[in-house]
């Protein structure tokens, strides 16, 4: 039996202090949407500029790259284990920059998925380009992809289009990189802003989805998913970025707390339109459950 190294109290939130191969093949579960944040493979001793000083761009040993096909074996055996927990209508986002964006998507086609897009976000905030001989890095690409070529998806599309003026969502998203109240417990070296996951998660599931993030590190995916009224179950092998997602649960299991970040989250019109939605989604939950419970 595997036991988790955390379970909230709402038993909404679970993480895992396990490594992903390992785990995956031991339960039985199918999840509705998965978002993977997975190593990018950049950590070559290089340097970059950060907060106006200029620091080293190695995350950690898991971030270095041992060659082109150490990185596709990388890519394939973990895809696979986790296209084995997804529904058959669940789709997955992949975050990546072109260390390891171009792997994943042929790997995706390898496997049987679907790609459905590749949206670039585009950062209002990135560093300066350190060695002024090429382009500023400003974007990293996240693949959307379907498990089956055949079996529809779920897409909110009236959602998107409302957030996005009333008109059709393009695949372009400009978002800040994280703000500085989402660090309130500690920080990931390659940690995404919530208004990223927030998209991501409204986008393409419902209310009471259960949402898997193979490589958790602090758990935005699991705060945003819980923001939303979604479930989550995280995986990953440092003990020091489980301890921060605990804290970041238990930092929003105040009330308050929730309510402040849902009006923070960048990407809206204003402070009460993520509210709205939510409380929208709920009656329409209602209704549907009531329906379903009629006789007749």
């Amino acid at each position: 039996m595997i036991k988790p190294y955390f379970k909230s109290r709402d038993k909404n939130f679970t993480l895992l202090n396990e490594d992903v191969f390992e785990v995956l093949p031991k339960f039985e579960f199918e999840f509705d949407m998965i978002f993977a944040d997975p190593p990018y493979f950049l950590s070559n001793d290089g340097l970059t500029i950060k907060n106006g000083k200029i620091t080293s761009v190695n995350k950690g040993k898991w971030d270095k790259s041992y060659g082109f096909d150490e990185i596709n074996n990388f890519n394939r055996k973990w895809l696979a284990l986790v296209r084995n927990k997804m529904k058959k209508n669940a789709t997955i986002w992949i975050s990546g920059t072109s260390h390891n964006i171009f792997s994943v998507g042929q790997i995706l086609v390898e496997l049987g998925f679907k790609i459905l897009n590749i949206v670039t976000w585009e950062k209002t905030n990135p560093p300066p380009n350190f060695s002024c001989r090429y382009f500023t890095h400003s974007t990293e690409q996240i693949i959307w992809a379907r498990k089956e070529e055949k079996t529809p998806h779920y897409f909110n599309y009236d959602l998107m289009k409302q957030l996005n003026d009333n008109k059709q969502m393009k695949d372009v998203w400009k978002l800040p990189a994280i703000a500085k109240w989402e660090k309130s417990c500690g920080k990931h070296p390659t940690q995404k802003p919530l208004a990223l996951l927030t998209r991501l998660i409204l986008a393409s599931t419902k209310k009471d989805a259960w949402v898997l993030d193979p490589f958790a590190g602090s758990s935005t995916t699991g705060i945003a998913a819980n923001l939303l009224e979604r479930k989550f179950l995280g995986i990953d092998k440092e003990l020091e970025y489980l301890e921060i997602s605990k804290a970041r649960k238990k930092e929003i299991e105040n009330i308050g707390i929730a309510q402040k970040y849902k009006s923070k989250i960048n990407g809206f019109h204003d402070e009460n339109e993520l509210s709205l939605f939510l409380l929208k989604e709920q009656q329409v939950d209602y209704i549907a459950n009531v329906i379903n419970c009629l006789p007749f």
